[in-house]
């Protein structure tokens, strides 16, 4: 991966950076480790992101840590050093089994939108938080909604992506948030949005990835939002358009800044010894008859 050409490395904000999942990214923190932003490298799901953090354990911010999916092994390595609030947040089955085997650290307000942990929320209702529960997308937690309709955030609701959500949405359009409802990427969303255009909160529309949402914003430009928009990673043609008009701040955490980097690759496959490899297998004798599936049909 490399950065796109439009992009200015002395205007890179590291600290942004250090959050960016894309591969792209990590190359650069670890050709620039002086510049990493640890608490924001802490909750960087990335696996090369926890080998950075596995190689530096004193810089590891452990309550950003402990929500990460990713580093559950360390977690569970360094119990003393958990942060349980945000462990009820992480998703990891590993994390779900520690939360159950000390039950009275849970934070329930936390766990109510976790997905992972819906049977144990099922099996402790009157701990439910409804407002964080309504944010929940298993279809479990849908279900126990549909239920207790009249304890449902129908703000928080209104950004839940999950289908069965959209629906519940969709049959009480009256108790619609339109602010949160314009940063749900879900594509019945995006229908409901294109059939209330006036209603679309276009702030909340501009950090919306899903390709609907970029249509819309595409067909009103004079109402984006370039700060939210720039770290819209579906936006990334927008953005290097509207160079002048960009934030480089949110801008270093969008990892669309990255594209493959299709001369490097093909340099190496070719000089690795890849490519000849790959030839006398896919052209060893004992695939001959495989070449008219293949749709070589007639090559010899």
């Amino acid at each position: 991966m490399k950065l796109r050409a439009f992009i200015d490395m002395e205007k890179i904000d590291w600290e942004c950076l250090s959050e960016s999942p894309a591969p792209g990214a990590i190359k650069l923190l670890e050709a620039n480790p002086e510049k990493i932003d640890w608490w924001s490298l802490s909750e960087n799901p990335s696996p090369d992101a926890i080998k950075l953090l596995e190689a530096n354990p004193e810089k590891i911010y452990w309550s950003y840590m402990s929500a990460n999916p990713s580093a559950i092994h360390l977690l569970e390595a360094n119990h003393e050093k958990i942060y349980w609030t945000f462990l009820s947040l992480n998703t990891a089955p590993e994390a779900i089994k520690l939360l159950e085997a000390n039950p009275d650290k849970i934070k329930w307000a936390y766990l109510s939108q976790n997905p992972s942990a819906i049977h144990l929320l099922e099996a402790n209702q009157e701990k439910i938080d409804w407002a964080f529960l309504s944010l929940n997308t298993a279809p479990e937690a849908i279900k126990l909604l549909e239920a207790n309709q009249e304890k449902i955030d129908w703000q928080c609701l209104s950004g839940n992506t999950a289908s069965e959500s959209i629906k519940l949405l969709e049959a009480n359009q009256d108790k619609i948030d339109w602010q949160c409802l314009s940063g749900n990427t879900a594509s019945e969303a995006i229908k409901l949005l294109e059939a209330n255009q006036d209603k679309i909160d276009w702030t909340k529309m501009s950090a919306n990835p899903a390709p609907g949402a970029i249509k819309l914003l595409e067909a009103n430009p004079e109402k984006i939002m370039w700060f939210m928009l720039s770290a819209n990673p579906g936006a990334i043609k927008l953005l290097e358009a509207n160079q002048d008009k960009t934030y480089w701040v949110n801008l270093s955490g969008n990892p669309a800044i990255f594209e493959y980097d299709y001369k490097a690759m093909k340099d190496i496959m070719y000089n690795s010894g890849l490519f000849e490899g790959l030839m006398m297998n896919r052209f060893h004798p004992r695939n001959i008859p495989k070449f008219e599936e293949w749709g070589h049909e007639g090559i010899f």
